[in-house]
């Protein structure tokens, strides 16, 4: 049945109605963008789930394909130069990848939602606080007066920690501090209540007080009210603070996902090892110097044959130089590998 016909998203139930136990189920997703020296895959055979409730982080360095993977998923990759070419992404069991713009609209802000890198550019710089997030109940509530506006945008402000939120409203982006504009994104992608939360490197050039700050909010949202989050981040650090799954990803495919505390006990993948080694650790010797990755993740016109990481990694062999498929390395099939060698 096409998705226009199966399901009303914009009166479907904060429910999975088939009790599934993911929420989102992103499959085989290949997506590339057509550019002047030619085709190039971006997101090349990604599958992962998010669970009801949970907190799955996606690592890697940049260029890995984390933020392009989050915006396939909202369907708000460039046009037209950048298009899912195949796979499925299935939010509660139906494939929104074939959904007409009309309806994806309707899913954006109100079952899935999605905080962006960079607040200053996010925002509008010309338009108030409070109309910036007085937009959004205007498009998913239909008929709602001003009043009504007014209030539940001072009422979002305030669940976000934002001081004097009435007088707030009134302000421009730049009157805010770093901190505060991030707080700003939150009230605006959790304004609808959505299913799903897109948090994508969400604490970035915020210093390290605002950045817990942000990251403690996050946390006590998200056990409010019951969403799933995808947490974007190339910070192991907060992957182990925030997050119940990790997937790991290079050069634009998944190379390891597992449980977080399985991850960090036991990685497998030669490229997870390296992220973990790099890690400032309580108990590290002062004054040493950290290990780090050779080399540099290859651009997405010039990838390796077979394992992308083969030019990179200390444990390469001649078997890498065909594509190693992703299996499962645990009895409970929780932890998975995309290896040769493991």
């Amino acid at each position: 049945m096409p998705l226009n016909d199966a399901l009303d998203f914009k009166t479907m139930p904060k429910k999975n109605p088939a009790g599934r136990e993911n929420i989102l189920q992103v499959k085989n997703l290949v997506t590339t963008f057509d550019t002047e020296a030619g085709r190039i895959c971006a997101v090349d055979d990604v599958s992962f789930e998010v669970k009801k409730g949970k907190i799955l982080g996606i690592v890697g360095e940049s260029g890995c394909g984390k933020s392009v993977t989050s915006l396939s998923i909202i369907r708000l990759l460039p046009k037209p130069a950048g298009f899912i070419e195949s796979g499925q992404i299935l939010f509660y069991g139906t494939d929104i990848t074939r959904a007409e713009p009309k309806k994806m609209h309707q899913i954006r802000g109100s079952h899935i939602s999605m905080i962006f890198q960079e607040p200053m550019t996010a925002l509008n710089p010309v338009h108030k606080i409070g109309r910036q997030i007085g937009e959004v109940f205007k498009l998913h509530y239909s008929g709602i007066n001003k009043d009504k506006i007014q209030e539940k945008s001072i009422k979002i402000l305030e669940r976000v920690g934002i001081p004097d939120s009435e007088k707030r409203m009134g302000e421009y982006p730049h009157q805010l501090s770093g901190g505060m504009r991030q707080r700003v994104m939150i009230a605006i992608a959790l304004a609808c209540k959505p299913d799903i939360l897109i948090a994508d490197e969400p604490t970035t050039a915020l210093d390290v007080t605002i950045q817990a700050q942000i990251l403690e909010l996050m946390k006590d949202l998200q056990r409010e009210t019951g969403m799933s989050i995808i947490f974007i981040t190339h910070d192991l650090g907060v992957i182990a603070e925030m997050c119940d799954d990790v997937v790991v990803m290079y050069a634009g495919k998944v190379v390891e996902t597992a449980p977080v505390k399985e991850l960090f006990k036991n990685p497998r993948h030669p490229y997870t090892k390296g992220l973990l080694s790099s890690i400032l650790r309580l108990d590290t010797p002062r004054k040493i110097k950290l290990n780090v990755i050779e080399g540099m993740v290859p651009s997405l016109y010039d990838l390796p044959v077979g394992c992308r990481f083969r030019n990179r990694c200390p444990e390469a062999q001649v078997i890498c130089e065909t594509q190693p498929l992703i299996k499962s390395v645990d009895e409970g099939k929780k932890h998975f590998v995309s290896c040769h060698i493991v």
